[in-house]
């Protein structure tokens, strides 16, 4: 049985290295130590996650940790079911059994252990161990091609579950892993681009330039009258969406497997936003009501499986014309075949006067390169960016431990002249930024918590964010979606940051 020891000592050692063959053969060798009982949690912990998708573990149950154990004893399946059991905790006195649960198992890790069951435990294992490394690293452990790894675990929809194929039958039964219709498969994702010219540089001439909906990503799976919904994350969703399962078995063919998005759109033909869609597909609560209140509509922009045939590894081209030929155009994602830059910049203008988030621009040779992010497919979006005020810092974990991380983000209220938080980011930040801000906020603490350093509002700081959504969390009512850190402005004053007036201007229409 493999040690949490192992695996804390494994991942700090990745995250002190920049090779990736280098991380990949450190995860080979701890791999490769696993056997059938533990692969799974294996794989798990060193990419970075635990097995359960929920646990009830927060920051109010690790602000007062034992005193770490002296000595390394745990195994990962005593830690594992020790997860499993809190996950399973629920109803009255279910606070109080998980705190204690908590206490039980982090009184028996050590320091570097505790590190880094916190660390797995609010996601922020930053060691550059993502899923896709793993992989690689099962591969070595286990003498098979990458490819054929990760290819199993995107069918598979699970990296873990590969693990297990791997470990009972070898390379012969990953290569026996195909398509189930009804099993969903993860996504493929795009890479990013400033502009169409910059993306059609990856992508080449003639390219597909689709509108890029801000909606929810849905995975459509057709085995007769049998329709099942997923999410980008593959929870199944389908009671939440008759619109999509009636859309979807009024097509002539009768197995298929659509990748697409679903959106409502207002009366004047523009896109609804996508918080007030995240909303609606939030619940199940008498679902003909809201259905009726706010209808959605799927846009799908590939295609598959269609009845027998996986088309994975088609070209997009190819793959389009059988969208076109069993898809009416209603539900088929806006899109043009474009031959010149100018018409690609012509497309993504259209798109975001039209109210979308922009564009998606892919080659007319690719596959579908499920599970990764490829550069066939290329999102561009217009930046906004603002000068903001940053008010408190929250310490970092796992790699980031001992510096200050996580950024409060405000902007004054031109009104009241009252400072308005909008929302935290860590994104964008180099290690010598870190090292930088650590010391220089710091210098600026006024008082703190556990982990939150409260500072005085001086520094001003360039974030680059993909928009707003409205926010009950926040007093300002709106809150930055997926922020980044692009450079402080140790020049400019305080006073001179954008205002929550002019914040909020982004949010118009």
């Amino acid at each position: 049985m493999v040690l949490l020891e192992r695996l804390a000592e494994t991942s700090r050692a990745v995250a002190g290295i920049r090779s990736r063959n280098a991380k990949r053969d450190l995860l080979a060798d701890a791999l490769a130590e696993a056997g059938p009982d533990d692969i799974e949690i294996v794989v798990s912990y060193l990419g970075g996650s635990l097995r359960q998708r929920r646990t009830g573990v927060g920051w109010r149950s690790l602000q007062d940790l034992p005193p770490p154990a002296e000595r390394a004893g745990l195994e990962v399946v005593e830690v594992d079911a020790a997860f499993e059991a809190m996950a399973g905790l629920s109803g009255a006195g279910s606070a109080a059994a998980r705190t204690s649960a908590v206490t039980a198992l982090f009184a028996r890790a050590t320091r570097p252990e505790q590190e880094f069951l916190a660390a797995l435990v609010f996601g922020e294992l930053r060691q550059g161990a993502l899923d896709a490394l793993v992989q690689e690293g099962l591969a070595k452990a286990y003498e098979v091609p990458a490819a054929t790894v990760r290819r199993a675990a995107m069918l598979l929809s699970s990296t873990t579950a590969a693990a297990r194929i791997l470990l009972a039958e070898g390379a012969a039964g990953l290569d026996a892993v195909g398509l189930s219709v009804g099993t969903g498969v993860q996504p493929m994702l795009a890479a990013s681009a400033q502009t169409p010219a910059e993306a059609l540089t990856r992508t080449g001439l003639p390219a597909v330039v689709d509108h890029k909906l801000d909606g929810i990503r849905i995975q459509v799976h057709r085995d007769g009258d049998a329709v099942r919904v997923f999410t980008r994350s593959l929870d199944e969703i389908t009671e939440r969406l008759p619109e999509v399962v009636a859309a979807v078995r009024s097509l002539p063919a009768r197995r298929l497997v659509l990748d697409g998005e679903v959106l409502a759109v207002r009366a004047d033909g523009r896109p609804e936003k996508f918080q007030v869609i995240a909303s609606r597909t939030a619940t199940s609560a008498d679902v003909p009501a809201v259905s009726e209140a706010m209808p959605l509509r799927p846009f799908f922009f590939d295609l598959l499986h269609v009845d027998g045939r996986d088309l994975l590894t088609v070209p997009l081209s190819q793959r389009i014309a059988e969208m076109s030929a069993r898809l009416p155009p209603e539900l088929v994602v806006p899109r043009a075949v474009t031959s010149t830059e100018a018409e690609a910049e012509e497309v993504f203008a259209a798109a975001v006067r039209d109210g979308y988030e922009g564009v998606v621009v892919k080659a007319l040779t690719s596959g579908y390169a499920a599970g990764r992010r490829d550069p066939a497919w290329v999102k561009v979006k217009p930046r906004h960016t603002f000068d903001l005020v940053v008010t408190a810092v929250e310490w970092g974990h796992g790699r980031r431990q001992g510096w200050l991380s996580n950024l409060h983000l405000a902007a004054p209220d031109a009104e009241s002249g009252e400072l308005v938080m909008l929302g935290k980011t860590f994104k964008g930040m180099t290690d010598e930024m870190l090292a930088w801000q650590t010391k220089e906020f710091l210098a600026l603490e006024q008082r703190r918590t556990a982990h939150v350093v409260y500072v005085r509002p001086s520094m001003v700081v360039e974030i680059a964010c993909d928009g707003l959504q409205n926010s009950v969390r926040y007093p300002g009512g709106v809150a930055l979606r997926f922020a980044r850190v692009l450079r402080y402005r140790p020049d400019k004053p305080a006073t001179e940051a954008d205002t929550l007036q002019t914040v909020k201007a982004l949010a118009v229409g």
